[in-house]
């Protein structure tokens, strides 16, 4: 039986792909001491993630409490979390109260943060990615964290340069970029202080087959809009391997906290996958602007000589996308603006 499909024919399925725990991951599971938690699990990545680690559990024979923390404005979320056996608590982690009732547990995967709607609501967005992070920092200063901050906190590099690696030095562009700098800042003074284990994930673009800089850019190919090169080159990472990649993460926190880049190991031609969507799915493609020769770009070498390379590449995540996107299944209508360069969300 093959591992992956030839494509994807509904949810269901996709979700059950996304939650599949990598060997790596069973292996960790069974040394790994102590129940987890997963804050802000309601987004884009946390609930599949968090139904890997169940089933990481499952597969390795062994029971851990494994707790999701969100506002769960889609109950959806919740039922899928509590049907795979994952206890769900309620609540607003801007409320400190809430924040501090939480249970006290080992492992502690920070999945919260606000990137859309930053342009206008700057103080929110402050309040959630910088100020929320001291809050965890000093409830689970005990604990080990692996907190989710995002490729934005670098520079756009020289599209062959390789990409930033985690020892360049941050230069955020936009207020968004920066209260993420801000939220590693904060982990990072949690960490010093208090001797907090800490890992900080630098991510580029996870994506799936109802969201990501592919849908983006299939989207506009089917419906024969123009798709603007400027931003001419990306990192993709299919969301399978990187919940399992970040998942094996809690094993490598340390004090002083360290950061990772987890993406894919492809420079992705905008020009060249817009073209290949209108190819496979017998579209014109219009393309717009000149590719400039600075892109928002990483190096995930470092997660490589840890995991290894994803097991899914770029061919097969463009045609599963393709397929998807063509048969009009369900997308989740948040689109990335990876072409952005001013750093206004």
């Amino acid at each position: 039986m093959k591992k992956y499909p030839d494509y994807y024919e509904n949810e269901e399925e996709l979700e059950t792909a996304l939650s599949r725990p990598s060997r790596g991951v069973v292996e960790m599971i069974k040394k790994l001491d102590g129940d987890l938690i997963f804050l802000g699990v309601a987004g884009k990545m946390g609930v599949s993630m968090a139904r890997m680690a169940r089933e990481a559990c499952l597969q390795a024979g062994i029971e851990k409490r494994i707790i999701g923390v969100s506002r769960f404005s889609e109950e959806l979320q919740r039922q899928l979390l509590e049907e795979s056996g994952i206890e769900t608590l309620k609540g607003d982690l801007l409320d400190l109260d809430f924040v501090r009732s939480l249970p006290d547990v080992k492992n502690v995967y920070y999945l919260a943060g606000t990137k859309f709607g930053t342009t206008g609501n700057e103080s929110a967005t402050w309040a959630m990615n910088a100020f929320l992070p001291g809050l965890v920092a000093d409830k689970y200063k005990n604990s080990r964290i692996v907190a989710f901050s995002t490729g934005c906190v670098y520079p756009h590099v020289h599209y062959q340069s390789g990409g930033s690696k985690e020892t360049d030095l941050p230069q955020p562009i936009g207020e968004y970029a920066q209260s993420c700098l801000g939220r590693e800042r904060l982990f990072e003074f949690g960490s010093l202080k208090n001797h907090t284990p800490v890992l900080l994930i630098r991510l580029f673009y996870a994506v799936e087959m109802r969201y990501g800089v592919l849908v983006d850019i299939a989207t506009k190919v089917l419906e024969e809009k123009p798709i603007d090169v400027t931003m001419g080159y990306v990192n993709v990472i299919w969301q399978g391997d990187a919940n399992a990649m970040i998942l094996r993460t809690i094993e490598h926190c340390e004090s002083p906290a360290r950061t990772l880049n987890i993406t894919g190991p492809e420079l992705l031609s905008v020009r060249e996958t817009a073209l290949k969507f209108g190819e496979l799915m017998n579209k014109k493609v219009t393309l717009t602007g000149v590719e400039a020769e600075t892109a928002l770009l990483g190096n995930a070498e470092e997660s490589f000589k840890r995991f290894g390379k994803p097991e899914v590449g770029i061919d097969k995540l463009i045609f599963w996308t393709a397929q998807w996107v063509a048969g009009k299944h369900k997308l989740l209508g948040k689109p990335t603006h990876f072409e952005n360069r001013d750093g206004n969300y």
